[in-house]
């Protein structure tokens, strides 16, 4: 098959991918664990994880509409190649040694429609867990912060640690209240 442009000029040669920056919102507990996983993972094509938003990110990509970039998962390219949504999830597979396959069966016509609803899937979540989809999910939930006094540790799992309170200057502070807020029996 020719794929000279009906211009007759040459097409045009692909650029090689030899770094990925993968903006991601590290206030998203979904964000954070596929971070923490992608930097598990055999990198065939190295992947830089920046953060949404931050100095380093409006540094590095000032063209970027970075209101946009915290709404739906970015990936930019080495050249300058920028995905986005579905291309940027399997552009992030596409990088790892042992996903390429899946990456390159996702990318075809008949494995593009599982792409889009894992992708669907996780936008749903985040939407979720900010409270903005509370009607679409029925959830109504909202997602916790680390300031909050939540962390997550993958032998352990979600923990909670409550916020340093001095019941002496503390006058909502009972320390004979049970874990509720409830006044002691008596």
């Amino acid at each position: 098959m020719d794929r000279t442009p009906a211009t007759g000029a040459a097409p045009a040669a692909p650029v090689p991918v030899r770094l990925l920056t993968v903006l991601y919102d590290p206030d998203c507990s979904l964000c954070s664990f596929v971070r923490r996983w992608l930097e598990r993972q055999r990198q065939i094509v190295p992947l830089d994880l920046v953060p949404v938003g931050s100095d380093e990110a409006r540094r590095r990509f000032p063209e970027l509409d970075h209101t946009a970039t915290r709404r739906e998962i970015t990936v930019v390219g080495d050249s300058g190649q920028v995905y986005r949504d579905d291309a940027a999830w399997l552009v992030c597979l596409w990088a790892l040694a042992e996903y390429r396959p899946m990456a390159h069966r996702l990318g075809t016509r008949a494995g593009a429609p599982v792409a889009r609803a894992a992708v669907l899937a996780a936008a749903r979540y985040r939407e979720a867990q900010w409270g903005r989809g509370a009607a679409a999910t029925g959830w109504g939930g909202r997602m916790y912060t680390s300031g909050e006094g939540w962390s997550y540790d993958p032998e352990r799992g979600w923990t909670h640690t409550a916020p340093d309170t001095d019941p002496d200057t503390d006058p909502d502070t009972d320390p004979d209240a049970c874990a509720d807020g409830c006044a002691p029996p008596g």
